[in-house]
C-alpha cells in the first residue's frame, strides 16, 4: 500500500501511523509517476487539485490555466492528501468513507 502526500502533512502521518503496512511517497521529494497522476485524475478528476491551498493561491492565472497534470507535476504539493494506492484501488483523502475501506476505522 502507498501514501501519495507531504512527509510534513498532518493528515497524510495519521494515515501512516493508521496503516501500519503503507509506504509514504513524498511528491515533493520523490515526485509521482506520470502514470499514477493519470490514473487518478481519470477517477476523482478536478478532486485531485486542492485549490484551497498556499500552492494554489501563489499561482498566477496563467499558471492555473495549464493542464491540471502538468500543474500537478510542476507543484506536487497541489494534489490532494493524501492519495492512497491500495490492490489497484485509489482512496482520496482521509475521510471515515477511506478509513472503513482499509480498514482504519
Amino acid at each position: 500500500m502507498l501514501i501519495y502526500g507531504l512527509k510534513n502533512c498532518d493528515t497524510c502521518r495519521k494515515a501512516l501511523k493508521a496503516l501500519p503496512n503503507a509506504r509514504l511517497v513524498d511528491v515533493r521529494d520523490d515526485g509521482i509517476s506520470q502514470d499514477v497522476l493519470a490514473r487518478a485524475w481519470a477517477e476523482f478528476g478536478a478532486a485531485l487539485l486542492n485549490t484551497r491551498s498556499t500552492t494554489w493561491r501563489g499561482l498566477d492565472e496563467a499558471e492555473r490555466a495549464r493542464d491540471p497534470l502538468d500543474l500537478l507535476a510542476a507543484h506536487p504539493a497541489l494534489m490532494k492528501r493524501p492519495l492512497i494506492e491500495a490492490e489497484g484501488e485509489f482512496y482520496l483523502g482521509w475521510t471515515p468513507d477511506t478509513r472503513r475501506a482499509l480498514g482504519a476505522g
